[in-house]
């Protein structure tokens, strides 16, 4: 068959389909709807008969290991090119790498009104399945899909990214960040260095910043001695518990689905435990609030609050909200947190220039936070920005295709998940001007550095963006300023490599020097 005549009966077959439905759309030209070609045709590693491509993920005789997806991110991309399948993963939908910021962000731009994420079968089932007497019909936003998840996510999100109303909380993130400060001062040793689990406490300072915005309660984890079987410790565990196993369920062969294996057990276990003691702090904020005659809420509400205004008839709602907070927002503020110390303190000329602005718009020790100040430490945010471009605590998010769609000339069937390579894509020459250099001035307002819009998208972008995004950059930017005001943050060990838990951060005791001036 002639090229010409080739191109022809693609052009009329494709023309067939879409004349027989409307399930297709294009991301390429009219012009290049001829060029369009099949799913089979799309690169990416070869399966084996039974095991798929699950066996690369194995221990021993596989050779993907899942605490190293962004080194596999960018070893898949360099020998495929900038759109690789993966298929036949025994157990859940195939995967498809996305590599290009074009295509990524027409995806995006052509979204239908409830996209489906790709989500953890384990949280599926834990949400909708094991605890259903639970959850019942509001699972929250987290492997949730469909109206379900549109109707929940539509009456939550004008209190959560209302920029506005963010603003409301900066006191009282300020007042956590500050209560941090002083558990730093009080921990650390003689040679004004940290103790080797400082992790842990970072997680402490996320998890009261969450009581206290969503529910209005003050833990005490930064004031108080907690035993090791204390309900705050517990919930740390859990989540972390809970995010190490994300991987072994998700991208090994995932034999829970046939019985009840160790990792599971203590998968389970975790979100049991996450369920049971956020659930305790969030009954205590409810009865609170149930008890006074107007929800009405002010500007010093909690966001149960408000969320229970806007539907007084259904607490559920505002539960469900509290408790998804709680399982998403603790290690990912933390792990960027982190990732913000370790950064700066490895640039200590960036470290004196942040120092130095925040001197000018909090001169003295007891300088206050305000809206108007935060909007002039700009160089503050350029550097939360740039590690969160080298580093994003989430290396990857995409979307369960609810059609098929032809994505870089290729038809994808409805039911991939097509996984947008946020780290690869936002570490590439291609995206980014000297892509290995720590540079938060490329953040700055007439710097000159100019990058593809979604070439760096650490919070996800349109309708299932991250719930959370206003108040996560409040609290980072509020408790770096206050770190920062205080420290000087210096780490005299050798490099730190980086590792995917599933949450995105570096892997070692973050030992760090906080010299006070």
């Amino acid at each position: 068959m002639s090229v010409l005549a080739r191109r022809l009966r693609n052009l009329r077959i494709t023309v067939d389909h879409a004349n027989k439905s409307t399930e297709v759309f294009t991301s390429v030209s009219q012009g290049d709807v001829d060029f369009v070609k099949d799913y089979s045709e799309l690169p990416g590693p070869k399966s084996l008969p039974l095991l798929g491509n699950n066996w690369r993920f194995m221990s021993y005789i596989g050779d993907y290991k899942v605490t190293e997806i962004d080194k596999l991110s960018l070893r898949l991309w360099k020998e495929y090119g900038d759109i690789v399948k993966i298929e036949k993963l025994l157990g859940r939908p195939d995967m498809v790498f996305l590599y290009d910021a074009d295509e990524i962000e027409k995806v995006f731009r052509n979204e239908e009104l409830m996209p489906h994420r790709p989500s953890m079968p384990s949280l599926n089932y834990y949400k909708h399945v094991l605890r259903k007497d639970f959850f019942g019909d509001l699972a929250g936003v987290i492997a949730v899909h469909g109206e379900k998840w549109y109707e929940f996510r539509t009456k939550v999100q004008q209190p959560m990214l209302q920029p506005r109303t963010a603003k409301f909380y900066i006191g009282t993130i300020e007042d956590t960040a500050t209560a941090f400060v002083n558990r730093i001062k009080k921990i650390k040793n003689k040679d004004q260095e940290v103790p080797d689990d400082f992790l842990n406490e970072i997680h402490k300072w996320s998890l009261e910043s969450i009581a206290k915005v969503a529910l209005d309660q003050k833990l005490g984890c930064l004031e108080d001695e907690h035993a090791v079987d204390s309900d705050t410790q517990n919930l740390i565990d859990a989540i972390n518990t809970f995010f190490a196993n994300v991987p072994e369920l998700e991208l090994k062969i995932p034999f829970w689905k046939l019985f009840s294996t160790p990792t599971w057990r203590k998968y389970i276990n975790a979100l049991d435990t996450i369920t049971n003691v956020t659930s305790k702090h969030i009954n205590r904020s409810m009865d609170r609030l149930l008890s006074q005659k107007s929800f009405c809420p002010d500007s010093q509400s909690s966001l149960l609050q408000r969320v229970l205004s806007l539907d007084p008839s259904n607490p559920k709602l505002a539960q469900i909200l509290s408790l998804d907070m709680f399982i998403v927002g603790i290690d990912t503020t933390s792990a960027a947190l982190a990732s913000i110390l370790y950064q700066l303190s490895r640039h200590p000329d960036k470290q004196k220039k942040l120092r130095e602005e925040i001197r000018t718009v909090l001169p003295n020790a007891d300088s206050k936070l305000t809206s108007s100040k935060l909007e002039q430490l700009q160089y503050l945010k350029a550097c939360i920005k740039e590690t969160l471009r080298m580093y994003p605590v989430v290396i990857g998010n995409g979307r369960c295709m609810t059609k098929e769609t032809i994505i870089s000339g290729y038809k994808i069937p409805k039911g991939v998940q097509v996984v947008f390579q946020h780290y690869a894509i936002s570490n590439s020459s291609k995206y980014f001007s000297q892509p290995d250099q720590f540079l938060p001035e490329r953040w700055l307002k007439g710097s000159g550095y100019k990058h593809h819009p979604f070439a760096s998208l650490p919070f996800g972008y349109g309708k299932r963006m991250c719930l959370g995004r206003r108040f996560a950059d409040l609290e980072l930017q509020t408790v770096v300023s206050k770190i920062f005001q205080n420290f000087e943050v210096k780490y005299e060990y050798g490099d730190l490599e980086y590792t995917v838990h599933p949450i995105y951060m570096p892997d070692g005791p973050l030992k760090f020097k906080m010299i006070e001036d």
